[in-house]
């Protein structure tokens, strides 16, 4: 009986309608609600990756690190939606076209129908994702770096690092006008992370006993991870949170073709964080003869943030191609890390960094409207600016404050040192 009572309308309905899917166009109001409702659906699917990162930080470090973890993911979500709200999102928004930045205003609701979906639910939507630079962060320097001083620069991160760059092409700003193309952010937000992470790690130094230094004996200290299974299942998270990253980014879901083009974003976003993670088995079972849980929960990673930049175009198959590519380039990332010493305790770096960087000069490979040269322009004055700025205020902070705990602190675990959390016994 249910199922008669919706046939016999749908199939009126049918009947009423012509072909042409412009006659049936929605009104501007009904419009409004679904490009709205899309933006507030997305945006808690991409807040529900703090979660994701929670869980995968937690589990990749030590069992004495556990807490301090949970505390820089609740705090920093936190900061990044006081900031963002303070004025991160007219540092974006407000920036004139081809300029370079806004103004340090705070966020003001002035929707009208015209704008097509309310102002409140494009600041979630924005909010969500300026978090998300700054998780990519925490992972990174996590076992060694004070409390304090990482909320400090989450808040410079979230209110004003990311949001200049976010507005240079999401905000019509001067790389917008250029012609360079990033869909939902593999360097706006994947690689801006990564190269935040990537000087602090180099400032703050690696975890005491992580490598050999020469002349010494090799380091005895474990770093084994706490958790596989909350590591795998803060990937799941990521994953799941990443149809919300790139589907909202859209921007609407108002139309036939909006709707059509939401869908295809999710299957590629998929098929892309598989390749990833199959990519990463491959490599690694034959490069060591085994198959490596962390490079393919990284390569999932890896392969999601490739496809980022530009998960509408590709067909299905260079998705998983470009997303597989993105796996290989966190295996052989984090061999480059580990080379050079740099303590990256979660592998955010080659996920992040190396693979946004990697996604987003693929982009003209399948968008013929993208070129290689604003591409490789996009990705060089993005990185470069964020890892300097960010370097020279790591280097400020460490001078005024110091930014390191001691090693007596690190070799207690940070949950001991920062929360006083004790969860297992402690021996002096």
């Amino acid at each position: 009986m249910i199922k008669s009572k919706i046939i016999i309308p749908f199939f009126l309905l049918m009947a009423l309608t012509t072909s042409s899917y412009a006659e049936t166009t929605v009104s501007s109001e009904v419009s409004f609600i679904f490009n709205t409702f899309l933006f507030l659906v997305c945006g808690f699917l991409v807040m529900f990756m703090a979660a994701g990162f929670a869980m995968l930080e937690s589990g990749m470090v030590t069992s004495k690190s556990v807490s301090v973890i949970c505390a820089k993911n609740i705090g920093l979500f936190s900061i990044a939606g006081i900031m963002f709200w303070l004025f991160g999102y007219n540092l974006a928004y407000g920036i004139p076209k081809g300029g370079y930045i806004g103004n340090f205003l705070p966020w003001s609701d002035s929707s009208t129908l015209e704008t097509g979906y309310s102002d409140g639910s494009d600041w979630y939507f924005q909010m969500v994702f300026c978090a998300t630079t700054v998780s990519i962060v925490s992972g990174t320097l996590a076992e060694r770096i004070k409390l304090w001083p990482f909320f400090l620069f989450a808040a410079i991160l979230s209110g004003i690092l990311y949001p200049i760059v976010m507005g240079w092409q999401w905000g019509g700003g001067w790389l917008a006008v250029s012609g360079f193309s990033d869909f939902a952010g593999s360097t706006l937000v994947h690689s801006t992370g990564g190269s935040a992470a990537l000087a602090g790690a180099i400032v703050l130094g690696a975890r005491s006993g992580r490598f050999k230094i020469k002349g010494e004996p090799a380091p005895i200290k474990p770093f084994a991870a706490s958790s596989i299974p909350l590591v795998t299942i803060g990937v799941f998270i990521l994953w799941l949170g990443w149809f919300g990253f790139n589907g909202g980014s859209q921007l609407s879901m108002g139309t036939f073709d909006d709707a059509v083009a939401v869908s295809k974003i999710f299957i590629n976003t998929n098929l892309a964080a598989c390749g990833g993670v199959l990519a990463a088995a491959i490599v690694t079972r034959l490069m060591i003869g085994k198959t490596d849980i962390i490079q393919m929960l990284n390569g999932a990673i890896g392969g999601l943030v490739a496809i980022t930049a530009e998960p509408l175009m590709p067909s299905p198959l260079a998705a998983i191609l470009i997303g597989g590519a993105g796996g290989i380039i966190v295996v052989f990332g984090t061999k480059l890390l580990f080379s050079f010493k740099i303590d990256d305790v979660v592998g955010a770096i080659p996920a992040h960094l190396f693979a946004g960087i990697w996604g987003t000069l693929a982009v003209p490979l399948t968008n013929n409207d993208a070129n290689f040269g604003s591409q490789f322009l996009g990705v060089i004055s993005i990185n470069v600016f964020v890892f300097a700025v960010s370097l020279i205020v790591w280097l400020i902070m460490k001078k005024i404050m110091g930014i390191r705990l001691s090693k007596v602190a690190e070799i207690k675990g940070t949950d001991v040192s920062e929360t006083g959390v004790i969860a297992y016994a402690i021996r002096d």
